[in-house]
């Protein structure tokens, strides 16, 4: 990978992180404001509901968040876009549509298959 590359993946998982970031906030300043009292038991159900998916997707986003994180690290290192499984190279098509993939996607397709294997006993 040469330094355009890794310039371009530098840019992009940045980006991501700060508009999962600037998501976050905007979600903090909702659920605050929403600190309504619903008179009614199915819109409060209803609300707290939404809450909890609300806050379910942001937990995922910051688990996301240190992956993104563990990919610029691995970026630092030089080793940004090799299979951590074999060494060989994470294509450039794979990093751009998954740019914290840490497989290639013939290593994902074994590591998926063998978790189906154990899934099923």
């Amino acid at each position: 990978m040469n330094d355009r590359q890794r310039d371009y993946f530098r840019r992009k998982l940045i980006a991501w992180k700060e508009d999962i970031l600037r998501e976050s906030r905007e979600t903090l300043v909702i659920l605050q404001s929403e600190n309504e009292n619903h008179p009614d038991h199915a819109d409060r159900a209803s609300s707290e509901t939404d809450r909890a998916i609300e806050l379910r997707a942001r937990d995922r986003q910051r688990k996301l968040i240190s992956k993104i994180d563990a990919a610029l690290g691995r970026l630092d290192d030089g080793v940004y876009g090799y299979c951590e499984e074999t060494g060989e190279p994470i294509s450039l098509k794979r990093l751009d549509a998954r740019p914290i993939a840490t497989l290639s996607v013939e290593a994902q397709e074994r590591h998926e298959k063998r978790e189906r294997v154990y899934r099923d006993n």
